[in-house]
């Protein structure tokens, strides 16, 4: 499911008009990244959790020469399922 698909299927589940689907979900998606960006847990019951986890810089290898490479720190976004979501897809 891509995005367009999405907002058509919160318009059709809510009855709202695919206009302000689309805000609503550009809405939460950019309220998730500002939260997350501050280090904020984000928790929606039954749905799930997004956290930021940060990964520590390590050593790779490119797999076509074999060399070594530095892979820098990040922050990473975490998705936890909640149990009733993870209930719905089994």
């Amino acid at each position: 499911m891509n995005k367009a698909e999405l907002i058509d299927a919160i318009a059709s589940e809510a009855g709202l008009s695919k206009a302000d689907a689309k805000k609503a979900l550009d809405g939460f998606v950019n309220a998730t990244a500002t939260a997350l960006k501050a280090g904020d847990r984000i928790s929606l019951v039954g749905f799930g959790s997004f956290s930021v986890s940060s990964r520590a810089a390590r050593t790779g290898r490119n797999p076509q020469t074999g060399k070594e490479i530095k892979i820098a720190a990040k922050n990473v976004v975490r998705f936890k399922a909640g149990a009733e979501l993870s209930g719905k897809v089994n």
